[in-house]
């Protein structure tokens, strides 16, 4: 008992988030991200199928 309250806090909370606008700045999430103009060196994966045949 006496959960009521911090249960409907928590959904209006939650409404907000799911359902809210938020103002997106996509320069900041860049930033964060290390995402710039520079390319990208790709790594590349071990290809089993390269491998030693049999064991």
């Amino acid at each position: 008992m006496g959960r009521g309250r911090a249960k409907a806090k928590q959904t209006k909370v939650a409404r907000e988030l799911k359902y809210g606008t938020h103002d997106i700045d996509l320069e900041r999430l860049r930033q964060e991200l290390g995402s710039g103009d520079e390319p990208v060196a790709e790594v590349e994966a071990d290809d089993p199928a390269d491998g030693p045949v049999g064991r």
